[in-house]
C-alpha cells in the first residue's frame, strides 16, 4: 500500500476501543490524519468543533446509533464522505444508508487493503464535488463581471461550455438566434482567455458590403482601389495576439469564404492589391443566427470552412426556453441600464407578464421594450399597462405564428413545450395527445432543449 501524498483528516466513530485503534494505526501508516470517538454523541461534536473529509462510521452503537450519526453529517456538512462499517451484512441498512449519502458500506471481517481502497474513492469524489463547487461559483463570477445573467439549466449548460474552452485558443462558434447575447459571450471567451491582454476585434459581417470586406479584414495597399488614397491596416492586422470576432459569420459570400478559410488554416493573408504575405496570430470567434448546415446542403456555406470555424459550438438558449431568467435580467437592466430621474422598479404583476411573453426578440426586445416602460410609467413602479407588449405573444404554444414565415421546427417546438405546460409535464398524457411515442416525445425534448418552466 502506497504512502497518500496529500493528507486528509478522518474520524473513526466506534463504541470498541481496541478496533478504534486499530483503524487509528492504519490510517496514520498511510499518512492520514486521525481522530476517533468512542459513540454517536461524541462524534457528532467532533464534526462540530473539527473539519474532518472523511468518517468512518460504526453502525451498531448505544443511544446513538451510526444512521442517526449519518443523518446529521449529511444535513450540515455535505461534503464530509461517511463510510458505514458494520458487523451485520444486513442488506436494508445498508440500502437506507445509502440512501442517506452515505460513500460506502462495509461489512466486517475486511482486509486493510480493502478499508483503504474505499478510502481512496471516497476522498476522490469528496475532491470532485468540491471542484465543481467551485468551478461553478467561479462561472457565476466571470458571469456577473461580463453581464451574462442567469441560473436556468440552458444558460449554466452553455456557460460551462464557454468556461471549459476560453482558456484555450480553439476556434468556437456561438450560435443562436438574434438578440441572445452572443456578443457578450464572444466578450466571455476573450476575457478568461490568455490573450485578454490583447485586442479584442469585432466585425459584423452583415453590415459590410460584399465588395468592401475583405479590405475590411485584410486592409488595402494605396492605389488598390479608386478610394484607397493611403495604406490602410485590415482587422487581422490590428488584432494580432488578441481575439477576432465575426459576428453574423454567415453572411459572408461565397467569394470571399475561401480567402477566410486559408486565413484560419495558415494565419497568412494578402492585403487588397498587395503582393506581400502577411501574417497575423488571432484567435478567431464567430457568431451566426442561421443554421449554416442548411447552407452547406444549399451551397451558400463552405463545409470545410465550417469544419474550420466550429471547432467548439457554443449554442445560446433563446430567451422563451429559459423563462426562470427573465426576472433576473429584468432586474438588472432596471437597475443598471435604464437611465432615468426616478429609480424604477418591476411591479410583481410585470414580472409575471414578462415570463409569460414569448420574446421573440430576446434579450434585446427585453431590453427595448423596458426602456420605453420605464418612460411611460408615471411612478416608481413599472407596470403591466406600460409594457405595451405586441398581441398574439401569449403563453400558448404557436400562437399567433400558425400561417406567418417562420421555421417548422420552431412551431414544432413551441407545440410540444405547450402540451407539456398543458399536462403539468406529464409526458404519457403529452405524447398520447401529441399522437407520438414516449419515446419520441423524450427524444424531441431533447432535441429541442425543452425545459420545465
Amino acid at each position: 500500500m502506497g504512502k497518500q501524498k496529500t493528507a486528509a483528516s478522518i474520524l473513526v466513530v466506534d463504541d470498541e476501543q481496541g478496533f478504534r485503534e486499530m483503524l487509528s494505526t492504519i490510517l496514520e501508516s498511510q499518512g492520514y490524519s486521525s481522530q476517533t470517538a468512542s459513540n454517536g454523541v461524541e462524534a457528532i461534536n467532533a464534526v462540530q468543533t473539527s473539519q474532518f473529509d472523511l468518517v468512518l462510521l460504526d453502525v451498531k452503537m448505544p443511544n446513538v446509533d451510526g444512521i442517526e450519526v449519518l443523518h446529521f453529517i449529511k444535513e450540515n456538512f455535505v461534503d464530509t464522505q461517511v463510510i458505514m462499517l458494520t458487523g451485520v451484512d444486513d442488506v436494508r441498512i445498508a440500502v437506507e444508508c445509502m440512501k442517506l449519502g452515505a460513500s460506502h458500506y462495509l461489512t466486517k471481517p475486511y482486509s486493510a487493503d480493502e478499508l483503504i481502497a474505499l478510502i481512496v474513492r471516497a476522498l476522490e469524489r469528496r475532491h470532485l464535488l468540491i471542484e465543481n463547487k467551485v468551478m461553478k461559483s467561479e462561472l457565476a463570477r466571470l458571469a456577473s463581471s461580463s453581464s451574462l445573467i442567469g441560473q436556468s439549466p440552458a444558460f449554466i449548460k452553455a456557460l460551462e461550455l464557454a468556461g471549459k474552452v476560453a482558456p484555450t485558443d480553439s476556434t468556437v462558434l456561438i450560435e443562436g438566434a438574434s438578440g441572445t447575447g452572443k456578443e457578450l459571450f464572444a466578450n466571455f471567451l476573450f476575457k478568461n482567455s490568455p490573450r485578454s491582454d490583447k485586442p479584442f476585434v469585432a466585425l459584423n459581417c452583415a453590415s459590410i458590403p460584399d465588395t468592401l470586406i475583405e479590405s475590411e479584414l485584410f486592409g488595402h495597399e494605396k492605389g488598390a482601389f479608386t478610394d484607397a488614397h493611403a495604406m490602410r491596416q485590415g482587422l487581422v492586422e490590428l488584432a494580432n495576439g488578441g481575439t477576432l470576432f465575426l459576428d453574423e459569420i454567415g453572411e459572408i459570400s461565397p467569394v470571399f469564404q475561401p480567402k477566410l478559410l486559408r486565413f484560419i488554416q495558415t494565419g497568412e493573408f494578402r492585403r487588397v492589391g498587395g503582393n506581400k504575405v502577411l501574417k497575423s496570430d488571432v484567435r478567431i470567434i464567430s457568431a451566426t443566427n442561421r443554421h449554416l448546415l442548411d447552407d452547406v446542403k444549399e451551397g451558400r456555406f463552405r463545409e470545410d470552412l465550417l469544419y474550420r470555424i466550429n471547432v467548439i459550438t457554443l449554442s445560446i438558449p433563446p430567451l422563451r426556453e429559459r423563462r426562470e431568467d427573465i426576472p433576473l435580467i429584468a432586474e438588472n437592466i432596471v437597475a443598471h441600464k435604464l437611465k432615468t430621474r426616478v429609480p424604477k422598479k418591476l411591479h410583481p404583476e410585470t414580472i409575471q407578464a414578462l415570463i409569460e411573453y414569448q420574446w421573440p426578440g430576446n434579450v434585446r426586445e427585453l431590453e427595448n421594450i423596458l426602456e420605453r416602460a420605464a418612460i411611460l410609467s408615471t411612478d416608481e413602479y413599472i407596470r403591466p399597462k406600460d409594457l405595451a407588449l405586441p398581441r398574439n405573444t401569449g403563453t400558448e404554444a404557436g400562437q399567433g405564428k400558425v400561417g406567418t414565415a417562420i421555421p417548422l421546427r420552431e412551431l414544432e417546438h413551441d407545440h410540444i413545450a405547450g402540451v407539456l405546460r398543458h399536462t403539468s409535464w406529464d409526458k404519457n398524457l403529452a405524447a398520447k395527445i401529441l399522437g407520438i411515442s414516449l419515446k419520441t416525445l423524450y427524444t424531441k425534448i431533447q432535441q429541442y432543449n425543452i425545459t420545465k418552466q
